[in-house]
């Protein structure tokens, strides 16, 4: 008879801890990842701004003034990553969206960003190449053209 009070004694015990784990679990809110908050910021701050898919660490976003823009998170190398395409000799307008959006990832000063993305898209031409890489406020600016199109990607490393 004891022994059978102590089997579900040890069974009660078990059930209350078991309920109190899932209360907690249930209380707790759902929480979106810090990439998926830095693209609703990008989308709430920016007009135009369009968030698209999520897949590997890449959330595909879309704007009038860009042919391709995607927010790159933590990887190996990078803790964020912003990629932009446009057009050949880019407008004023893709470099202002580069520039706000650099802002909002990496939170530094708009004109710091709008600074550092027109020097590096300028830089590329005649002599320096189609291939400019560039260091500014401990970012780092790779900018590359083609015949039809530009492209920059800025990124902060791991170890900043």
């Amino acid at each position: 008879m004891t022994r059978k009070l102590l089997i579900q004694g040890t069974s009660i015990v078990r059930s209350y801890a078991l309920a109190a784990a899932l209360c907690a679990l249930a209380a707790s809110p759902a929480r979106a990842d810090r990439c998926d908050d830095l693209a609703n910021q990008l989308k709430n701050q920016i007009d135009g701004m369009r968030v698209g898919q999520t897949a590997a660490n890449l959330i595909y976003l879309a704007h009038p003034n860009a042919h391709e823009l995607t927010l790159g998170c933590s990887g190996r190398n990078f803790s964020n990553q912003l990629y932009a395409r446009g057009d050949r000799k880019p407008s004023a307008a893709f470099i202002n969206l580069i520039g706000s959006a650099a802002a909002i990832i990496f939170t530094l000063p708009k004109d710091d960003m709008l600074t550092g993305a027109s020097r590096c898209l300028k830089r590329m031409g005649l002599f320096r190449g189609d291939d400019v890489s560039i260091r500014y406020r401990r970012l780092d600016m790779r900018c590359t053209r083609t015949k039809t199109e530009s492209s920059i990607t800025i990124s902060r490393s791991k170890d900043q």
